[in-house]
């Protein structure tokens, strides 16, 4: 099994591409860091243009256990919630990865 964190986040259309750029150079990369992450990864929705995935992969539980009470993560979410103030809403959830071909 693979451990991972999946953020899902609904973006307005009016912020998209400025949300786009600052996950991409700046989010994205710090959380990875931040969390001591194997692999990161994030898409858009094909069914729904306003949704962002974010996957976060980690070597085992004990290194998701160990993000998730980090108080890397509580300086994540401040800074998330001071750039989008607000107009962005997200949701996490844990995953086992449990096959992959």
């Amino acid at each position: 099994m693979t451990p991972c964190l999946m953020v899902r986040a609904r973006v307005e259309p009016a912020d998209r591409d400025r949300f786009d750029t600052w996950y991409e150079t700046e989010h994205l990369p710090d959380a990875a860091r931040t969390f001591g992450a194997v692999r990161a990864r994030r898409g858009w929705s094909q069914e729904d243009a306003s949704v962002h995935i974010a996957i976060y992969e980690f070597a085992d539980q004990a290194a998701v256990d160990q993000a998730m009470q980090s108080d890397g993560l509580g300086e994540l979410i401040a800074e998330f919630d001071r750039v989008w103030e607000g107009r962005v809403t997200r949701t996490r959830e844990l995953l086992d990865l449990v096959q992959d071909i």
